[in-house]
């Protein structure tokens, strides 16, 4: 992706007292939950954008260039792709430019899902199919193409240099590679990686994302959810070892009513049971925060709701505290490295408070506890779709804004 001749300084976001979200438009988490915005076709007709370069522990933001976009496809267009989408559509001067995408249903399917959803509401957007391959969003045409071997898609064809891996399946080297096979110059998975893919997590590693690695992992949302405020306990008060449970909302993965699945307890009825089921988002943090190896594990319950999940994490501590200087430690980490990033909660919500969200975890304050003076217990909210797509979005614009 060549630079053009003009170069922009901008100061940086940290230095005024700002942080990650006020660069990229992201909401405040106590605001209220618009959709994502509609924007004009100009947006995405422009052949140029304000680009920017990670620095810092957060995944901030210090100078911009004007470059030709980045040509995106998306690669299976369910929950996450269609999220993903939606909040990329919502920013302002992305530097990306979604042109593709790879959808077995067909463009009528791909249009209607995009347009009306039962979690997030219809979308402020004119979304039509167009011709017998393509939709428009608010006038921007998107090709869609349909196959299931990735090695057969057309994007050397496309140009294509960025493909979000969407699907779930294509997790490892030899699977998310096909993409590279097939002419792409990068892969974002949007799921836990496997084998020695690199992750990263947006406030967490993200500033340490190397240029060179064509495929990368953009970890679980739980792990998003729980790596955040994870990072600051064991930077303020230093974790000695912990557990975690996520009760998650159900996902496409389980049954609707008892049918066959791998996992006994995920062949139940979804809408009836709370099904404990394995989870690695405890595990993974190790991936994005080294020090933590071996002293983090935790478990999942699915439980009947459609979005938005909660992380109860249980760590004793080598520093002793109390329940406000935990919190305080939330509050000044979500003011200053991690703003947009993490959030805290003094109000007494509910799950579906805290649907479209943007930030990767809320901290419920008021359920903060400490246990004698060294076991700390927290909860955390996270959307699972809306919020992890946001993340999905910032880790492709550090790809691009990095581009080699």
């Amino acid at each position: 992706m060549a630079s053009a001749i003009l170069s922009v300084a901008k100061p940086s976001l940290q230095a005024n007292g700002k942080g990650f979200s006020d660069f990229a438009g992201l909401r405040s988490s106590s605001a209220s939950l618009p959709f994502a915005r509609k924007t004009s076709s100009d947006d995405f007709l422009s052949v140029i954008a304000f680009q920017t370069s990670a620095v810092g522990s957060s995944g901030g933001y210090r100078k911009g260039v004007v470059e030709a976009k980045l040509k995106v496809a998306i690669n299976g267009f369910g929950r996450i792709g269609r999220n993903f989408l939606r909040c990329w559509h919502g920013r302002k001067d992305s530097p990306l430019d979604v042109v593709a995408i790879n959808d077995t249903g067909g463009i009528k399917q791909a249009s209607h899902l995009l347009k009306y959803d039962s979690t997030l509401g219809i979308f402020d957007a004119d979304v039509k199919p167009v011709g017998t391959d393509g939709i428009s969003v608010d006038g921007k045409v998107i090709q869609v193409v349909s196959n299931r071997n990735p090695v057969n898609l057309p994007w050397k064809d496309l140009g294509i240099d960025l493909v979000i891996e969407g699907t779930g399946v294509f997790v490892d080297r030899d699977g998310a590679g096909k993409h590279i096979q097939a002419g792409a110059k990068k892969v974002l998975i949007t799921a836990p990686g496997k084998g020695d893919i690199p992750t990263y997590v947006v406030g967490v590693n993200a500033n340490t994302y190397n240029p060179d690695e064509p495929i990368i992992s953009n970890a679980s949302c739980t792990t998003n959810c729980l790596a955040p405020f994870v990072k600051v306990l064991d930077q303020k008060f230093g974790i000695i070892k912990g557990t975690m449970t996520t009760t998650h909302s159900y996902t496409g993965d389980q049954r609707l009513l008892d049918a066959s699945h791998r996992d006994l307890r995920r062949a139940r009825a979804a809408a009836l049971n709370i099904v404990p089921t394995s989870t690695g988002a405890a595990k993974a943090v190790a991936l994005v925060l080294p020090t933590l190896k071996g002293k983090l594990n935790g478990i999942a319950l699915r439980v009947p709701t459609p979005n938005v999940s909660v992380v109860d994490l249980v760590v004793q501590v080598s520093k002793k505290t109390f329940a406000e200087e935990v919190n305080a430690a939330f509050r000044e980490s979500a003011d200053k490295e991690l703003n947009g990033i993490l959030s805290v909660c003094d109000e007494p919500l509910v799950s579906v408070d805290f649907r479209c969200t943007d930030v990767s975890s809320t901290v419920d304050a008021s359920l903060t506890m400490v246990m004698g003076d060294d076991m700390v217990k927290v909860i955390a909210w996270y959307d699972n779709e809306w919020g992890y797509s946001q993340r999905v979005v910032d880790l492709a614009d550090i790809v691009a804004n990095n581009w080699k």
